[in-house]
């Protein structure tokens, strides 16, 4: 599917993976619409081609709203590319007592029922384009996790999460066949994001001495290399594709 001249949604847009996708889709000419909190906005960068909307995943009302400027944007929406959610980490029996159950369900809410509200809203408007070679009419690609497999100690939550979005995959792309938008799903291991960037160095090469090869950090353009290699690679649908270095995590 070609890029150049359509319109993309891409959420958790103003920084790390997101932040790239959206700054690779606007390099291949796509009207790009980068959904994020209203507070990640403020330090976002500035890309020709990139709008920033405030929108919450965990908000259908916004959503909403983000896709139908998007489908308006007078030509047709194509590319989804759901990149926002959290990793808070917390042990089902911890120090301070059992797993919080409100972080529990607010973790699946924003990233495996965030995702899902994304991808049904949009699927929606680009149902409704012209179909183009094939019937095709547009791809959503999802991000999930190493973790939905390798879960380490204290990511029951964030496993869930991501494991859910790996479930959602293929059922997600057979439902939308008929309607020519394609699914599939980036399971990155660890990237080298602003969330990293807080930890000292020697613990960054800790984490990376743990990656077969290349030995080192994954590098958010190399997500938004892969985010557009699905988009335009009409024959990949219903699969999930590890970014990870050959990286198995161990249990902590």
């Amino acid at each position: 599917m070609q890029v150049v001249d359509t319109a993309a949604i891409v959420t958790g847009g103003a920084s790390g993976l997101g932040a790239a996708t959206a700054a690779a889709l606007a390099a291949r000419g796509a009207t790009v619409f980068a959904l994020d909190l209203e507070p990640a906005l403020a330090g976002a960068p500035e890309v020709k081609g990139v709008t920033y909307l405030a929108a919450d995943v965990t908000d259908a009302t916004t959503v909403g709203a983000a896709v139908e400027t998007a489908a308006g944007a007078g030509v047709p929406l194509r590319t989804v590319v759901n990149c926002a959610g959290i990793g808070p980490s917390a042990r089902i029996l911890g120090r301070n007592g059992v797993h919080d159950l409100g972080l529990y369900a607010k973790v699946i809410q924003v990233n495996l029922i965030g995702t899902f509200t994304v991808l049904a809203l949009a699927a929606e408007r680009i149902a409704q384009t012209e179909p183009g070679a094939d019937g095709q009419r547009g791809v959503i690609v999802n991000t999930a996790s190493v973790a939905a497999f390798d879960g380490q100690i204290g990511q029951v939550a964030y496993s869930s999460s991501k494991g859910g979005i790996v479930g959602m995959t293929l059922p997600a792309a057979r439902d939308l066949a008929q309607h020519g938008i394609r699914v599939c799903t980036i399971a990155p291991g660890i990237v080298d994001t602003p969330l990293l960037a807080t930890v000292s160095e020697e613990f960054r090469a800790g984490l990376a001495a743990g990656v077969p090869f290349p030995r080192r950090l994954a590098r958010p353009d190399e997500f938004a290399q892969l985010a557009l290699a699905i988009v335009e690679h009409d024959y990949l649908n219903g699969e999930v594709i590890r970014m990870d270095g050959a990286l198995r995590m161990a249990p902590r």
